[in-house]
């Protein structure tokens, strides 16, 4: 489990982020300073990055390039953290390394105690004033669902917004679950979605999460308390923006062989992080943890999750509701219905869409 001085952290960095303190005047970095901040950067990645046999060839290789002048131009908190974030990715290939000024971030600034009612009724407006991370709540033509989810917050915060599109798109032949554009969010709002679309009473471990801080294990399941239930055909929509928990979803559709994918490899950014200060008003994400699939034993960290249907991210969309329409229409019928889902697939097949139809008023 993390601790609650991690999640502290996280949540106030979070706030930060949003926050107009951004916008106030840069911090200004001096060649001591950048020497400070990067001997800082290597110690804290030694002792916790994920993956400690690259974590000093990380960490010396950022040492190495200040020693040789590679950050003189990066006079200020707001450059020095960018050109970090860069150097970063690249030495490691972890996407989930990230440097960013926030002013007054520091490690300790997290409670350590549960956050407060102010605190939860804060994190409970941004999710409503988002939508709840629900982009768009669809029926396709051939009574197609079609669900885009930008992001897996809080369970506490979403999940019965969640549930409650679920129910609206229970009655549809078969779904589509969009998320090329969702770059992540929480285990547990992947958890709480997945449980949608398994057996009603069957409980599920979806995954592991080791965290080398703690050296301790938490376990993922799906949760047997869900009522909503969907058992129709699913399509996940990828693309190579999906990334980290927007990868875990497709990831368990893949190996539960519960759904198909359509689209591109995704980002391959698996490995949870905890962020840290390097002082003056800069922090740094480092990996600390590993995700572990309980199916596969192992997870899309550097590879991505590969889809079933490669095709381009735009055409993800219209690729599986014509492989959806096809089904229907082998698996109807002959008569009104196979003719109606017949001329709905070629419609389709064409990217065409249906022109809304006008009745003058008193006709029916």
């Amino acid at each position: 489990m993390l601790s609650s001085k991690k999640l502290g952290s996280m949540a106030l960095l979070g706030a930060l982020c949003s926050s107009p303190a951004l916008a106030a005047k840069d911090t200004p970095l001096s060649a001591s300073d950048r020497a400070a901040i990067v001997q800082t950067l290597a110690a804290k990645i030694n002792a916790n990055y994920i993956d400690p046999t690259r974590s000093a060839q990380v960490g010396s290789a950022i040492i190495r390039k200040n020693a040789e002048g590679g950050y003189a131009a990066a006079t200020s908190a707001t450059a020095l953290s960018a050109a970090l974030k860069q150097d970063l990715r690249e030495l490691s290939g972890d996407m989930h390394f990230s440097a960013g000024r926030y002013e007054g971030f520091t490690e300790s600034s997290g409670p350590e105690e549960p956050p407060s009612h102010a605190q939860i009724d804060e994190w409970r407006n941004a999710a409503a004033r988002r939508g709840y991370d629900i982009e768009k709540i669809e029926r396709l033509p051939g009574n197609v669902g079609y669900l885009e989810l930008r992001r897996f917050a809080g369970v506490e915060f979403v999940g019965p917004a969640h549930t409650a599109a679920m129910s609206l798109l229970a009655g549809t032949d078969a779904l589509i679950l969009d998320l090329r554009r969702n770059g992540g969010g929480s285990p547990a709002g992947v958890a709480y979605l997945m449980s949608h679309f398994l057996p009603a009473g069957d409980v599920h471990h979806l995954t592991d999460i080791y965290d080398r801080q703690t050296d301790t294990t938490r376990q993922i399941w799906t949760m047997p308390s869900i009522v909503q239930r969907y058992d129709k055909p699913v399509y996940v929509l990828i693309s190579a923006r999906t990334g980290s928990a927007a990868e875990d979803c497709a990831y368990n559709f893949q190996a539960l062989k519960r759904g198909t994918l359509v689209g591109e490899t995704t980002i391959g950014a698996s490995n949870p992080v905890s962020w840290f200060s390097l002082g003056h008003d800069i922090a740094v994400s480092i990996p600390t943890a590993r995700v572990i699939n309980f199916v596969t034993k192992t997870n899309w960290e550097h590879v991505g999750v590969k889809p079933d249907v490669a095709v381009p991210a735009a055409q993800a969309l219209q690729a599986a509701h014509v492989a959806i329409l096809r089904n229907l229409v082998s698996s109807a019928k002959e008569g009104d219905e196979r003719t109606e889902l017949q001329r709905l697939l070629t419609m389709v097949e064409k990217g065409e869409t249906e022109k809304p139809v006008y009745t003058l008023k008193g006709e029916r």
